[in-house]
């Protein structure tokens, strides 16, 4: 069985419920999530070995943010306790033309104390064939920078594939902050994820004839986008999702992939939205479940979109579904009928 590690901060996400604003609410409904830590769930309900790494408070909540992610099978062994706190996210969910908003509660949290030393990496990564991780860790300060750099140098020098997800989060830094920052870590990165407008943020990639704001998605200009992040960084692979946002409750989601000799475009699938929060990440735990398999491209762009557009109908940030029910949305089972 492959094993992937991922490494990033778990949060305590606290949602309003039944469509209510922050200023309506008298309760929150809580769960746990995070970029990293959604895709190693997204891979252990796919029967790969995955290990999340993380520093948690040693508290009740910390010890619960562990729980969780050990009740779908993710390897927690290697997560350390210590520091003041555990972040938080308030999700209000979008509902029709009001868009979600989200409120972050991440100072002093435990992963921002973490230094480089503090993971024994070549132990983490021993017998691991995959490494992951996200635009958003190295967004949380210079030392989490500083620990991500030191995670991907010892990943490429054991000989692990890297990848990660761009994840660009205006409100924890400026593109001016994170391009020099992030294309430092890209010198030891081999596929790239981002969604329509990352590769613009982060590094100045733009697609031409694009509008994400009123749901206008060139592809064309998209394959060039990640056409030129290949090229740029001497990646395998780049793969963009590709949201039509038509409302906060329907979008058009598909995705591409550049392999370094062709753009390989999926279906596109229309959604109704339950939660989108973990979309992009289901897509990547997808496209890393199919790559690891020995699929194509294609074929892995293809899974990891049907995989995400799954995403998008089930609450909390996890993917909680199996390899059979995104192969049967793969081959054209799409209708939503009871499953007798």
């Amino acid at each position: 069985m492959a094993r992937v590690v991922t490494f990033g901060e778990v949060m305590l996400r606290l949602s309003t419920t039944g469509n209510r604003r922050f200023v309506q609410a008298e309760s929150f409904e809580a769960t746990y999530g995070g970029g990293e830590a959604n895709v190693a769930c997204s891979l252990a309900n796919y029967g790969v070995d995955a290990a999340f790494v993380t520093k948690v408070p040693d508290s009740p909540l910390g010890q619960a943010a562990i729980n969780h992610l050990r009740r779908y099978g993710v390897d927690t062994s290697h997560i350390q306790r210590g520091g003041e706190r555990l972040g938080v996210y308030f999700l209000e969910p979008g509902v029709s033309q009001r868009p979600s908003n989200v409120v972050y509660d991440r100072g002093h949290a435990s992963i921002n104390e973490v230094e480089p030393g503090d993971f024994d990496w070549p132990l983490i990564f021993s017998g691991a064939e995959w490494f992951h991780f996200t635009g958003i860790t190295p967004a949380l300060g210079p030392r989490v920078a500083a620990v991500t750099l030191e995670a991907t140098k010892v990943a490429k020098e054991m000989g692990l594939t890297v990848s990660c997800d761009l994840n660009y989060r205006s409100k924890l830094w400026s593109p001016e902050k994170a391009r020099p920052t992030m294309t430092q870590l890209m010198d030891y990165v081999d596929v790239v994820i981002a969604n329509e407008e990352d590769a613009d943020q982060v590094f100045g990639i733009a697609a031409a004839a694009s509008d994400v704001t009123r749901g206008m998605i060139d592809k064309d200009a998209y394959c060039q986008v990640a056409c030129e992040l290949v090229e740029r960084f001497g990646l395998q692979m780049a793969a963009i999702t590709l949201r039509e946002s038509l409302s906060a409750s329907e979008n058009g989601w598909s995705a591409l992939v550049w392999d370094g000799e062709a753009c390989h475009h999926t279906r596109r699938y229309s959604i109704h939205i339950v939660d989108r929060v973990g979309g992009g990440d289901a897509f990547g735990g997808g496209l890393i479940y199919a790559l690891l398999q020995g699929c194509s491209a294609c074929d892995a762009a293809e899974f990891a979109a049907a995989a995400s557009c799954l995403k998008h109908t089930i609450p909390g940030d996890f993917n909680h579904v199996n390899v059979s029910e995104v192969l049967n949305l793969v081959s054209g089972d799409g209708s939503g009928r009871v499953q007798r």
